[in-house]
């Protein structure tokens, strides 16, 4: 198939792949045993698979047409967005996430402290509390991202598809 001969497409889809994976272990070791296989799917948490995804399309591009060329100024531009984002803007609203999160839980409290009806708040409410990125979880995700484009080098050079 032509996509296997993309090297930058497959490091950093295998990138974003492998750190969406190792999530779930990673978070269960480190922090929750009640850590859900929904963190497999979702956004935000260790190591940022956004930034992984990026450096490791940066790194192949590297490999592939030399620090020079147009391709690594263009990936790196929307690399180094794409992480600053992930730090900064949705990073904010996860953690707005988890503040209104302890204020439905605070609300749900009081009204059933006051016998009260059924109220909204009684309602499953979803909030997505896991948006953004640590700057660790963008650093561990750079660092894995290069380790992937390298490894999916190694694995084209091995089979001579490169």
């Amino acid at each position: 198939m032509i996509i296997f001969n993309n090297f930058p497409l497959i490091s950093a889809l295998s990138a974003i792949f492998f750190t969406q994976i190792i999530k779930f272990p990673i978070a269960f070791l480190l922090k929750d045993s009640k850590t859900s296989l929904s963190i497999v799917t979702t956004t935000g948490g260790m190591p940022s698979s956004h930034s992984a995804g990026v450096t490791a399309l940066i790194t192949a591009l590297i490999l592939e047409y030399g620090y020079a060329s147009g391709y690594v100024a263009i990936a790196t531009t929307f690399g180094v967005i794409v992480m600053f984002d992930s730090m900064g803007v949705r990073r904010q609203s996860g953690e707005q996430g988890i503040v209104l999160a302890d204020m439905f839980a605070e609300l749900k409290k009081l009204s059933h402290q006051h016998n009260s009806e059924e109220t909204p708040i009684d309602k499953k409410m979803i909030i997505k509390k896991y948006l953004g990125h640590k700057p660790t979880e963008v650093i561990v995700g750079l660092l894995t991202g290069i380790f992937i484009a390298f490894i999916v080098n190694l694995i084209y050079t091995h089979f001579g598809i490169l």
